[in-house]
């Protein structure tokens, strides 16, 4: 065998290899891309009652982007909470979001000011807040509906300071 042949070869059988890993590389650099998510209890209190739920926390430029982006499916008793850490308005979308979801706009002491239900999935249409907000919520489509929840009700979780009767909105 020529050496000009052996080259190509080795060339080629090098081809072979990368291209049979790549998958596996693009999974193992896909998850590395993927931020974490702490998770944490939160309780949702409408007037059918208290609803508890395990969500996601998302509370950095790079969880924000990422947010349930590429998730087949989301149990019916999780979600995702969005923490802006100070009051605006936020506009939201569904890129690269498979699932239909429930968005909750949620304000600084934890009351519901809007909901953007039964979302598009893969939709680029923005969805915003009515007015300032420090969370959005996402749930499952549907969630809204099932726990009977209106603009006024209460989110009760960790980052929401308690409101005063003068300030809940109904």
């Amino acid at each position: 065998m020529t050496r000009s042949r052996r080259q190509f070869l080795r060339r080629l059988a090098g081809l072979s290899v990368a291209v049979a890993c790549a998958p596996v590389f693009r999974m193992v650099a896909e998850a590395a891309e993927e931020p974490a998510f702490p998770v944490s209890p939160l309780t949702i209190e409408t007037q059918r009652g208290r609803f508890q739920f395990m969500v996601e926390i998302a509370e950095t430029p790079s969880t924000w982007r990422q947010g349930l982006q590429k998730r087949r499916q989301l149990a019916a008793d999780a979600g995702m909470l969005f923490d802006y850490h100070q009051p605006r308005v936020v506009t939201m979308w569904m890129k690269d979001t498979l699932i239909s979801l429930d968005m909750i706009f949620i304000d600084e002491h934890g009351v519901v000011t809007n909901i953007a239900q039964n979302t598009e999935p893969l939709s680029l249409a923005t969805i915003s807040s009515d007015g300032p907000v420090l969370a959005v919520l996402e749930v499952n489509a549907g969630t809204a509906a099932r726990i009977g929840l209106r603009r006024g009700d209460r989110v009760y979780h960790a980052i929401f300071m308690p409101a005063t009767a003068s300030e809940t909105v109904h």
